[in-house]
This record gives C-alpha cells, structure tokens and sequence, in this order.
C-alpha cells in the first residue's frame, strides 16, 4: 500500500469536508497499533452532498472518470458498501454507510486526532473493538485483541 496516497487521500477528505470516519486497519494505525493493511475503510454519511464532496476528495487525488458512479443513492439504499479501487493502485476503498444492521455511519463513535499533520476523523478505539471482536475474521479477533490490551477496554 502506497501510505503517501493514503495520507493524501486524508488530506483530501478534511479540505473537502466530507463527513466520514476512518476504520479497519487503517484506524488502527491512526490510534498508534502497527499493523498491515491492503485498503481504506470509511465509512461515510450517504447524503447527496457529502457524496459529491466525495467524489471532488478522490478526483483530487486520481484522475479516474470512475469516481462519478460512487453515488449517494446506492450508498443510501441497497448497497451500502462500495469498493473503490483506483487505476494504478495497491490501495482498494472500502466506502461504507452501514454494515449490514450491526453498524450505520450515525451510530459510529469517532474523533478527531491529528496525524502526520492532518485532522483524521477515526472510530474510537472501543467502537473499533466493538466492530471486531464478534466477527468470522481472525484477524478482526486479533485487531480486537490488540485494542483490548492496548487501551485496557474491559468488557465491551
């Protein structure tokens, strides 16, 4: 993974104003756990608007006229999940508003920390462990492990 464009990307996403908050691995780093990763996981507000500024935050990083088929009404309705992979790129998007009925954007917990000199709007760590620890994913289990004992979250 290109963790320049990754960065970029970031940089996009607050100059932009979209509403999203960062998760999976990638968040995970943000709060300080070291881990590998393949891809970005946002999840983002479905709405029109937040959907365009969406849309200006990747053109702003790749030239790709695939940008324009990421719309608010798939986000919002049944297709809640959209995987964006850039031309040229190692680094596949994961866009979310909702992950099945367990999560929705509005029910993620979040703040905002600065990295590398960017304000980052990341899931907490308790809802990262809360996103993890019941999955089918053994590597979600050791994400949820990792956080556990990083942050001393108990019974959550």
């Amino acid at each position: 993974m290109d963790f320049d464009k990754v960065l970029q990307l970031l940089r996009e996403l607050h100059r932009h104003e979209v509403e999203y908050v960062l998760v999976g691995a990638v968040a995970m780093i943000v709060h300080g756990i070291v881990r590998t990763t393949s891809d970005v996981d946002l999840f983002v507000r479905p709405d029109a608007a937040n959907i365009e500024r969406l849309r200006a935050a990747l053109s702003a990083v790749w030239d790709d006229p695939a940008i324009v088929e990421i719309t608010a009404e798939d986000l919002a309705g049944d297709f809640p999940a959209v995987r964006y992979v850039p031309p040229e790129a190692d680094m596949p998007l994961d866009i979310l508003s909702r992950l099945g009925t367990a999560f929705r954007f509005e029910d993620i917990e979040s703040e905002i920390i600065p990295f590398a000199g960017i304000p980052v709007t990341v899931a907490t760590p308790r809802q990262l462990h809360r996103m993890k620890k019941d999955t089918v994913r053994l590597q979600d289990h050791a994400d949820a492990e990792a956080l556990r004992e990083h942050f001393g979250l108990e019974g959550d």
